[in-house]
C-alpha cells in the first residue's frame, strides 16, 4: 500500500484586473475499495464561495463563485490519500467474456448504455480496421490479450506530446498523425474499443511516477493532470488501460473523474469577463509522491 500525496495548482494571469464567472472544478479522486481519502485541501485566491455537487456519473464537483475581480486567479489542491491498487492484475473473466467476441448480458448492457456507443466520425471504418488488427486471425481471440495488445501498440508506436491545446484530438486525427497527448491516447483507445463492441469509458486524474521518488520505472505523463481508459470486462468490472504508458491496473493511477467522454471530464474549466488580450498565460503543476506504508493486522 501507497499513502499518495497530491499537490496540484493552477495559475491564471492577466494584463489588468478581471471579474470572474463560475469556475467548475475536478479535483477531489473518487474513493473506492483501492483508494481512501485521508485528507484534501482547497485554496482558492482570491476568495471563492465553494458548492458541491456530485453529476451524473457519480464525480465530485465544486463550483467557486467569485465577488473580487483581480489580474491572477490561482486554485491549489492538495490531496493525501492511501491507494491499494496494483499493476498488472491478475483477472478473472466470466468465462464466457474470455474469448472475444462475446455479448454482454441483456442486464449489463442496459446500465452500460451509451459507453458502447461510438461517439466519432469513422467513415471509411478506419479505427475498426486499425483495432482488428489486435484479434488473433489463426484462431481464438483471448479477450485480455487483445487489448493488452492494443494498449502496447499505442505505446510503443505512437508518439507521445504535450498539448495544451483546448479540447481532445478526434481519434481519426491521432491515428493519422501517430502522436497526441495522454488524453487523445485515450479517446483513440476508447473509440477502438467501442468499435469492437466493447463498453468503454473515459478517466481523468493523476500519475505516480515511481522515478521521482528514486524508483527505477518512469512514467510519461507526471507532472501535470492524466488521463486513460477503462474498459468494462464481465467478472472483473471496469479495468484501467493507460495506452500512454502501455500499463494495465491502477496501480499509479488516481482516478478523479470518469465519464462517457472527455468534454464531461475536464479538470478544470471556468471564464472571465474581458477581452483575450488581457489574458498572459496559464500554469499548472502537479506532484504526486509516495510513503509506501505497512499493513497491519489486528490480534484475534
Amino acid at each position: 500500500m501507497k499513502l499518495l500525496t497530491v499537490e496540484h495548482s493552477t495559475i491564471y494571469r492577466y494584463n489588468r484586473p478581471v471579474r470572474f464567472g463560475e469556475h467548475r472544478l475536478m479535483f477531489r479522486p473518487r474513493d473506492s475499495h483501492d483508494m481512501r481519502l485521508i485528507s484534501t485541501g482547497l485554496r482558492i485566491s482570491p476568495t471563492a464561495d465553494i458548492r458541491w455537487l456530485h453529476d451524473v456519473f457519480n464525480n465530485s464537483i465544486a463550483i467557486a463563485t467569485f465577488d473580487e475581480m483581480s489580474d491572477r486567479l490561482e486554485f491549489v489542491s492538495t490531496i493525501t490519500l492511501e491507494h491499494y491498487g496494483g499493476v498488472y492484475p491478475d483477472l478473472t473473466l466470466t468465462p464466457y467474456a474470455r474469448i472475444f467476441p462475446f455479448t454482454y448480458t441483456g442486464d449489463e448492457m442496459a446500465d452500460l448504455g451509451r459507453t458502447v456507443e461510438r461517439h466519432y466520425e469513422d467513415p471509411e471504418q478506419q479505427i475498426l480496421e486499425w483495432a482488428r488488427q489486435f484479434m488473433n486471425r489463426e484462431g481464438e481471440t483471448n479477450t485480455y490479450d487483445m487489448l493488452i495488445a492494443m494498449n502496447s501498440a499505442i505505446n510503443a508506436q505512437f508518439g507521445y506530446s504535450r498539448r495544451y491545446d483546448l479540447g481532445t484530438q478526434p481519434p481519426l486525427e491521432t491515428l493519422h498523425k501517430g502522436n497526441g497527448s495522454c488524453r487523445d491516447f485515450a479517446l483513440l483507445m476508447m473509440e477502438a474499443v467501442r468499435s469492437l463492441g466493447l463498453a468503454a469509458r473515459f478517466v481523468s486524474g493523476y500519475l505516480y511516477d515511481p522515478s521521482l521518488d528514486g524508483g527505477d520505472e518512469s512514467m510519461v505523463g507526471a507532472g501535470e493532470t492524466h488521463a486513460w481508459v477503462q474498459v468494462y470486462l464481465p467478472g472483473a468490472g471496469w479495468v484501467e488501460f493507460d495506452p500512454t504508458n502501455g500499463l494495465i491496473g491502477g496501480g499509479n493511477l488516481v482516478r478523479v473523474a470518469v465519464a462517457r467522454d472527455p468534454s464531461q471530464a475536464i479538470p478544470l474549466q471556468g471564464s472571465f469577463f474581458g477581452g483575450a488580450e488581457d489574458f498572459i498565460d496559464m500554469e499548472v503543476k502537479v506532484s504526486v509522491t509516495a510513503r509506501h506504508r505497512a499493513l497491519t493486522r489486528a490480534a484475534s
